[in-house]
Protein backbone atom coordinates (compact mmCIF):
# COMPACT_ATOMS: atom_id res chain seq x y z
CA UNK A 1 0.00 0.00 0.00
CA UNK A 2 1.34 3.40 -0.97
CA UNK A 3 2.03 6.07 1.63
CA UNK A 4 -1.36 7.77 2.28
CA UNK A 5 0.09 10.86 4.00
CA UNK A 6 -1.66 14.04 2.91
CA UNK A 7 1.40 15.54 1.18
CA UNK A 8 4.26 13.90 -0.69
CA UNK A 9 7.96 14.02 0.23
CA UNK A 10 9.54 17.41 -0.47
CA UNK A 11 12.31 17.01 -3.09
CA UNK A 12 14.71 19.39 -1.33
CA UNK A 13 14.16 17.65 2.01
CA UNK A 14 14.65 14.21 0.44
CA UNK A 15 17.94 15.41 -1.08
CA UNK A 16 19.08 16.99 2.20
CA UNK A 17 18.38 13.77 4.10
CA UNK A 18 19.96 11.39 1.60
CA UNK A 19 23.52 11.63 2.96
CA UNK A 20 22.37 10.92 6.52
CA UNK A 21 20.26 8.02 5.28
CA UNK A 22 23.25 6.58 3.39
CA UNK A 23 25.56 6.88 6.41
CA UNK A 24 23.05 5.27 8.77
CA UNK A 25 21.87 2.67 6.22
CA UNK A 26 18.28 3.91 6.38
CA UNK A 27 17.31 3.98 2.67
CA UNK A 28 13.59 4.63 3.20
CA UNK A 29 14.13 7.55 5.62
CA UNK A 30 14.17 10.24 2.87
CA UNK A 31 10.70 9.05 1.78
CA UNK A 32 9.32 9.66 5.28
CA UNK A 33 11.46 12.41 6.81
CA UNK A 34 8.70 14.96 6.12
CA UNK A 35 6.34 12.87 8.26
CA UNK A 36 8.87 12.59 11.10
CA UNK A 37 9.35 16.36 11.14
CA UNK A 38 5.64 17.11 10.67
CA UNK A 39 4.76 14.93 13.66
CA UNK A 40 7.45 16.53 15.83
CA UNK A 41 6.29 20.02 14.88
CA UNK A 42 2.64 19.13 15.49
CA UNK A 43 3.35 17.80 18.98
CA UNK A 44 5.61 20.76 19.77
CA UNK A 45 2.81 23.18 18.88
CA UNK A 46 0.30 21.19 20.94
CA UNK A 47 2.74 21.21 23.88
CA UNK A 48 3.13 24.96 23.52
CA UNK A 49 1.10 27.11 22.99
CA UNK A 50 -2.06 25.04 22.36
CA UNK A 51 -2.15 23.03 25.60
CA UNK A 52 -1.56 26.02 27.93
CA UNK A 53 -4.13 28.15 26.08
CA UNK A 54 -6.83 25.47 25.91
CA UNK A 55 -6.19 24.31 29.47
CA UNK A 56 -6.59 27.86 30.79
CA UNK A 57 -9.87 28.20 28.91
CA UNK A 58 -11.31 24.87 30.06
CA UNK A 59 -10.11 24.42 33.66
CA UNK A 60 -8.88 27.91 34.52
CA UNK A 61 -7.01 28.18 37.82
CA UNK A 62 -6.80 24.42 38.24
CA UNK A 63 -4.17 24.67 35.53
CA UNK A 64 -2.64 28.10 36.20
CA UNK A 65 -2.20 27.38 39.93
CA UNK A 66 -0.15 24.27 39.23
CA UNK A 67 3.58 24.56 40.01
CA UNK A 68 5.99 24.59 37.06
CA UNK A 69 6.73 20.86 37.12
CA UNK A 70 3.04 19.95 37.24
CA UNK A 71 2.24 22.29 34.33
CA UNK A 72 5.01 20.71 32.24
CA UNK A 73 3.64 17.27 33.11
CA UNK A 74 0.09 18.40 32.27
CA UNK A 75 1.09 19.70 28.85
CA UNK A 76 3.04 16.50 28.14
CA UNK A 77 -0.04 14.44 29.04
CA UNK A 78 -2.13 16.50 26.61
CA UNK A 79 0.35 15.70 23.83
CA UNK A 80 0.45 12.03 24.85
CA UNK A 81 -3.35 11.82 24.75
CA UNK A 82 -3.63 13.39 21.28
CA UNK A 83 -0.77 11.28 19.92
CA UNK A 84 -2.06 7.99 21.30
CA UNK A 85 -5.56 8.50 19.91
CA UNK A 86 -4.21 9.55 16.50
CA UNK A 87 -1.53 6.88 16.07
CA UNK A 88 -3.68 4.02 17.37
CA UNK A 89 -6.47 4.92 14.97
CA UNK A 90 -4.08 5.15 12.02
CA UNK A 91 -2.28 1.90 12.91
CA UNK A 92 -5.55 -0.03 13.17
CA UNK A 93 -6.68 1.44 9.84
CA UNK A 94 -3.43 0.44 8.10
CA UNK A 95 -3.63 -3.09 9.54
CA UNK A 96 -7.16 -3.41 8.15
CA UNK A 97 -6.64 -1.98 4.65
CA UNK A 98 -2.99 -2.67 3.74
CA UNK A 99 -3.32 -5.95 1.83
CA UNK A 100 0.40 -6.09 1.04
CA UNK A 101 1.23 -6.03 4.72
CA UNK A 102 -1.36 -8.63 5.71
CA UNK A 103 0.04 -11.14 3.19
CA UNK A 104 3.67 -10.94 4.33
CA UNK A 105 5.59 -14.11 5.18
CA UNK A 106 8.38 -14.19 7.79
CA UNK A 107 11.12 -12.85 5.52
CA UNK A 108 8.86 -10.04 4.30
CA UNK A 109 8.06 -9.21 7.92
CA UNK A 110 11.82 -8.77 8.43
CA UNK A 111 12.96 -7.06 5.19
CA UNK A 112 9.67 -6.01 3.59
CA UNK A 113 8.24 -2.51 3.28
CA UNK A 114 4.97 -0.78 2.50
CA UNK A 115 4.49 2.97 2.29
CA UNK A 116 1.56 2.93 4.71
CA UNK A 117 3.49 1.01 7.39
CA UNK A 118 6.42 3.35 6.79
CA UNK A 119 4.15 6.32 7.48
CA UNK A 120 3.11 4.82 10.83
CA UNK A 121 6.74 4.30 11.81
CA UNK A 122 7.59 7.86 10.75
CA UNK A 123 4.76 9.41 12.78
CA UNK A 124 5.78 7.34 15.81
CA UNK A 125 9.43 8.31 15.37
CA UNK A 126 8.38 11.96 15.17
CA UNK A 127 6.57 11.68 18.50
CA UNK A 128 9.45 9.93 20.24
CA UNK A 129 11.89 12.50 18.82
CA UNK A 130 9.74 15.19 20.43
CA UNK A 131 9.51 13.11 23.61
CA UNK A 132 13.28 12.67 23.76
CA UNK A 133 13.91 16.42 23.44
CA UNK A 134 11.29 17.41 26.03
CA UNK A 135 12.37 14.69 28.47
CA UNK A 136 16.06 15.61 28.11
CA UNK A 137 15.25 19.26 28.83
CA UNK A 138 13.13 18.38 31.89
CA UNK A 139 14.87 15.49 33.60
CA UNK A 140 13.78 16.80 37.01
CA UNK A 141 10.18 16.23 35.89
CA UNK A 142 10.31 12.98 33.92
CA UNK A 143 13.33 11.04 35.21
CA UNK A 144 15.55 8.31 33.79
CA UNK A 145 12.74 5.79 33.18
CA UNK A 146 10.96 8.10 30.75
CA UNK A 147 14.26 8.97 29.07
CA UNK A 148 15.10 5.27 28.61
CA UNK A 149 11.66 4.70 27.11
CA UNK A 150 12.07 7.61 24.67
CA UNK A 151 15.56 6.50 23.56
CA UNK A 152 14.55 2.85 23.13
CA UNK A 153 11.33 3.66 21.27
CA UNK A 154 13.01 6.17 18.92
CA UNK A 155 15.75 3.64 18.16
CA UNK A 156 13.28 0.82 17.48
CA UNK A 157 11.11 2.89 15.14
CA UNK A 158 14.14 4.36 13.34
CA UNK A 159 15.26 0.83 12.46
CA UNK A 160 12.14 0.55 10.33
CA UNK A 161 13.78 2.81 7.75
CA UNK A 162 16.47 0.19 6.93
CA UNK A 163 13.76 -1.21 6.27
CA UNK A 164 13.78 -3.68 9.16
CA UNK A 165 10.64 -5.22 10.70
CA UNK A 166 8.54 -2.57 8.96
CA UNK A 167 5.63 -4.99 9.41
CA UNK A 168 5.82 -4.78 13.20
CA UNK A 169 5.58 -0.99 13.36
CA UNK A 170 1.78 -1.04 13.47
CA UNK A 171 1.80 -4.04 15.82
CA UNK A 172 3.81 -2.38 18.55
CA UNK A 173 1.94 0.90 18.20
CA UNK A 174 -1.02 -0.98 19.68
CA UNK A 175 0.87 -1.18 22.97
CA UNK A 176 -0.46 2.38 23.32
CA UNK A 177 -4.14 1.39 23.33
CA UNK A 178 -4.23 1.95 27.09
CA UNK A 179 -2.51 5.36 26.93
CA UNK A 180 -5.63 7.51 26.30
CA UNK A 181 -7.29 6.01 29.39
CA UNK A 182 -4.10 6.45 31.42
CA UNK A 183 -3.98 10.14 30.52
CA UNK A 184 -7.66 10.62 31.35
CA UNK A 185 -7.07 8.91 34.72
CA UNK A 186 -4.21 11.33 35.40
CA UNK A 187 -6.34 14.35 34.50
CA UNK A 188 -9.16 13.16 36.79
CA UNK A 189 -6.70 13.11 39.69
CA UNK A 190 -5.43 16.63 38.99
CA UNK A 191 -8.99 17.97 38.60
CA UNK A 192 -10.12 16.66 41.98
CA UNK A 193 -12.24 13.86 40.54
CA UNK A 194 -10.42 11.03 42.29
CA UNK A 195 -12.89 8.32 43.27
CA UNK A 196 -15.64 9.60 40.98
CA UNK A 197 -17.82 7.24 38.98
CA UNK A 198 -16.30 8.59 35.76
CA UNK A 199 -12.81 7.74 36.99
CA UNK A 200 -13.99 4.28 38.01
CA UNK A 201 -15.32 3.48 34.54
CA UNK A 202 -12.21 4.93 32.92
CA UNK A 203 -10.05 2.92 35.34
CA UNK A 204 -11.75 -0.32 34.33
CA UNK A 205 -11.09 0.49 30.67
CA UNK A 206 -7.48 1.34 31.54
CA UNK A 207 -6.87 -1.94 33.36
CA UNK A 208 -8.43 -4.00 30.58
CA UNK A 209 -6.57 -2.29 27.71
CA UNK A 210 -3.26 -2.26 29.61
CA UNK A 211 -3.48 -5.96 30.41
CA UNK A 212 -4.72 -6.92 26.94
CA UNK A 213 -2.52 -4.70 24.75
CA UNK A 214 0.72 -4.48 26.70
CA UNK A 215 1.01 -7.55 28.88
CA UNK A 216 -0.78 -10.13 26.70
CA UNK A 217 -0.68 -8.87 23.09
CA UNK A 218 2.63 -7.04 23.53
CA UNK A 219 4.38 -10.03 25.07
CA UNK A 220 2.99 -12.40 22.42
CA UNK A 221 4.14 -10.14 19.59
CA UNK A 222 7.55 -9.74 21.22
CA UNK A 223 7.97 -13.52 21.13
CA UNK A 224 6.82 -13.53 17.48
CA UNK A 225 9.26 -10.84 16.37
CA UNK A 226 12.07 -12.53 18.30
CA UNK A 227 11.30 -15.75 16.41
CA UNK A 228 11.38 -13.97 13.04
CA UNK A 229 14.64 -12.20 13.88
CA UNK A 230 16.37 -15.36 15.04
CA UNK A 231 15.38 -17.05 11.77
CA UNK A 232 16.95 -14.17 9.82
CA UNK A 233 20.24 -13.72 11.73
CA UNK A 234 23.11 -13.90 9.24
CA UNK A 235 20.64 -15.17 6.63
CA UNK A 236 19.55 -13.60 3.34
CA UNK A 237 16.14 -13.06 1.74
CA UNK A 238 15.00 -15.17 -1.20
CA UNK A 239 14.12 -12.59 -3.85
CA UNK A 240 12.21 -12.94 -7.15
CA UNK A 241 14.49 -13.71 -10.08
CA UNK A 242 15.54 -10.71 -12.12
CA UNK A 243 15.65 -7.07 -11.13
CA UNK A 244 12.63 -5.25 -9.79
CA UNK A 245 11.52 -2.17 -11.72
CA UNK A 246 10.59 0.34 -9.02
CA UNK A 247 8.65 2.45 -11.51
CA UNK A 248 6.47 -0.52 -12.44
CA UNK A 249 5.60 -1.47 -8.88
CA UNK A 250 1.93 -0.91 -8.07
CA UNK A 251 0.41 -0.66 -4.60
CA UNK A 252 -0.79 -4.26 -4.95
CA UNK A 253 2.33 -5.84 -6.48
CA UNK A 254 3.52 -8.58 -4.08
CA UNK A 255 7.12 -8.16 -5.29
CA UNK A 256 6.95 -4.52 -4.23
CA UNK A 257 7.21 -5.25 -0.53
CA UNK A 258 10.83 -6.38 -1.02
CA UNK A 259 11.80 -3.34 -3.09
CA UNK A 260 14.58 -2.33 -0.69
CA UNK A 261 15.91 -5.85 -0.09
CA UNK A 262 18.98 -7.16 -1.90
CA UNK A 263 20.59 -10.60 -2.07
CA UNK A 264 23.10 -9.28 0.45
CA UNK A 265 20.50 -8.09 2.96
CA UNK A 266 20.94 -9.73 6.33
CA UNK A 267 20.30 -9.30 10.05
CA UNK A 268 23.71 -9.05 11.72
CA UNK A 269 24.05 -10.14 15.32
CA UNK A 270 24.59 -6.56 16.55
CA UNK A 271 21.31 -5.44 14.97
CA UNK A 272 19.35 -8.34 16.42
CA UNK A 273 20.92 -7.84 19.85
CA UNK A 274 20.37 -4.07 20.02
CA UNK A 275 16.80 -4.36 18.77
CA UNK A 276 15.94 -7.14 21.20
CA UNK A 277 17.54 -5.19 24.06
CA UNK A 278 15.44 -2.13 23.23
CA UNK A 279 12.31 -4.26 22.93
CA UNK A 280 13.02 -5.93 26.28
CA UNK A 281 13.59 -2.50 27.85
CA UNK A 282 10.19 -1.31 26.67
CA UNK A 283 8.43 -4.50 27.75
CA UNK A 284 10.18 -4.49 31.13
CA UNK A 285 9.06 -0.91 31.71
CA UNK A 286 5.50 -2.00 30.92
CA UNK A 287 5.65 -4.71 33.57
CA UNK A 288 7.41 -2.36 36.03
CA UNK A 289 4.77 0.34 35.66
CA UNK A 290 2.02 -2.27 36.05
CA UNK A 291 3.55 -3.62 39.28
CA UNK A 292 4.18 -0.09 40.55
CA UNK A 293 0.54 0.86 40.02
CA UNK A 294 -0.58 -2.24 41.90
CA UNK A 295 1.75 -1.29 44.77
CA UNK A 296 0.44 2.29 44.90
CA UNK A 297 -3.25 1.38 44.76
Amino acid sequence: MKDPFFFEPLPWLVKATQLLADVLSLPSLPLHIHEVLAASILYSVIYYPISPLVSRLIVGRKYTDLPRKRRINWDAHVVSFVQSVLINGLALWVMLVDTERSQMDWQERIWGYTGAAGMIQALAAGYFLWDLVVTSCNMDVFGLGTLAHAVSALFVYSLGFRPFINYYGCVFILWELSTPFLNIHWFFDKLGMTGSRAQLYNGLALLFTFFASRLVYGTYQSVTVFSDIFAAINGHPVLPEGSVDLEAITSFDPAGVMRFATPGSTVPVWLAATYLLSNLTLNSLNFYWRILREHLR
